[in-house]
């Protein structure tokens, strides 16, 4: 029964990604509000979807931390079922993003139409002054600014390496920035065909307010990302003992975040 409905679901995916491609392609001409509707509308259908499909659902926690103003988002990144859910929960977001995705027909186009922060990872010292560039223009235009500090998708229970581009942009604006937490990999596996039922977890921790030393700063957020997506994961596990099995975890948190300030 999972392999069906993941099949199904698979195909619907990108069956159902091509239409809205083709529906979203007056959107180009469009004003860029426009845009950003028609990917919520999208990331929205699909989600809803892969409840009515496979039965995974989703729910949010930490709702209150959310800052009245623009602000940065730093997240856990463990599917590709993120990339989509800030569409559904924040005002106008804009992913911080490599440059080759834009490449990609239609998608690229649009998340470029909605006002996606392209970097080009081989730029070097250029790249953050773009990415830094790039989130000011954002934030003072009232966008939402996500970024996932791993850079890449990182199995549940195993810490990613947490990049200092997060720390540049941190200390190159004055916003403050939502760490964020879930368990995302336990029931949408990177690479994998598999979907599992269950409920993903999101959540939003208190903000980081800006100020903070740079190593400060780094190893806070990597303690607080890891220390409750852990949690999360614990508490999907114990509700759902079919979810995927976890990987040992670093015995210590402050350990993660001494190996975040020697990478910083």
């Amino acid at each position: 029964m999972l392999a069906i409905r993941s099949l199904l679901y698979n195909a619907v995916f990108f069956g159902g990604g091509f239409v809205f491609a083709l529906i979203l392609l007056p959107f180009l001409v469009l004003p860029r509000p426009a845009m950003q509707w028609g990917l919520k509308l999208w990331s929205g259908t699909m989600m809803k979807l892969l409840k009515l499909i496979v039965g995974l659902g989703w729910e949010v926690k930490g709702l209150e931390n959310l800052p009245n103003r623009p602000c940065l988002f730093a997240c856990k990144h463990q599917s590709a079922w993120e990339t989509g859910v800030f569409y559904q929960v924040v005002a106008d977001p804009s992913y911080i993003l490599k440059k080759e995705l834009l490449t990609i027909p239609f998608f690229g186009w649009y998340i470029a139409r909605g006002g996606a922060i392209a970097i080009d990872r081989k730029a070097g010292a250029a790249a953050l002054k773009m990415m830094i560039s790039g989130a000011q223009d954002r934030l003072a235009r009232g966008q939402n600014v996500v970024i996932f500090p791993e850079g890449t998708r990182a199995a549940p229970g195993q810490p990613g390496t947490y990049h200092p581009g997060v720390a540049a942009l941190y200390k190159g604006v004055d916003a403050p920035l939502v760490p964020v937490a879930l368990n995302s990999g336990l029931f949408w596996q990177r690479r994998s065909f598999f979907k599992r039922p269950g409920c993903i977890t999101i959540e939003f921790l208190p903000a980081i307010e800006p100020g903070l030393d740079r190593r400060v700063f780094m190893k806070e957020l990597q303690t607080r990302i890891e220390t409750a997506s852990n949690a999360l994961i614990e508490d999907a596990r114990a509700r759902y003992p079919y979810a995927l099995p976890v990987r040992d975890v670093m015995e210590t948190l402050p350990d993660q975040g001494d190996k975040a300030e020697d990478e910083s």
